[in-house]
């Protein structure tokens, strides 16, 4: 998996950038597609708030059959950054679940007519 990081609003600094591509390392344990691009999008949203900086952190993971965004705004960057991690995970497993699920009724169907043939097969040899 491919991470690229873009920084908006502040300067990415190698220890931003070392801590994104920690955080989002948890993430080849879920896709093992070396072709998957995984965009990473971090910095302030505006320059006029009246009390404090904002920070958002978006991932936006795109290849392998997969289109997946996740997105945070916290008044801390790392904190931004360990949200949109977890909120990404869940998406795929999430996702990973969705498809399994799909998988099994589908093969399940398939099981129950193979069985619905093999019952007819039955009936017609009786005769």
């Amino acid at each position: 998996m491919k991470i690229n990081i873009k920084a908006t609003g502040i300067e990415l600094t190698p220890a931003i950038s070392s801590y994104v591509e920690k955080k989002l390392s948890v993430l080849e344990k879920f896709i093992d597609n070396p072709d998957v691009v995984a965009q990473v999008e971090v910095g302030k949203t505006t320059q006029h708030h009246k009390a404090g900086n904002i920070f958002r952190a978006e991932v936006h993971i795109i290849g392998a059959g997969r289109d997946i965004y996740a997105v945070s705004d916290q008044e801390d960057l790392y904190a931004a950054i360990d949200i949109v991690k977890d909120d990404i995970v869940g998406n795929i497993v999430h996702l990973k679940g969705k498809h399994e699920t799909i998988s099994r009724r589908s093969a399940q169907m398939m099981k129950n007519f193979m069985k619905g043939l093999s019952d007819g097969f039955r009936k017609f040899r009786k005769r």
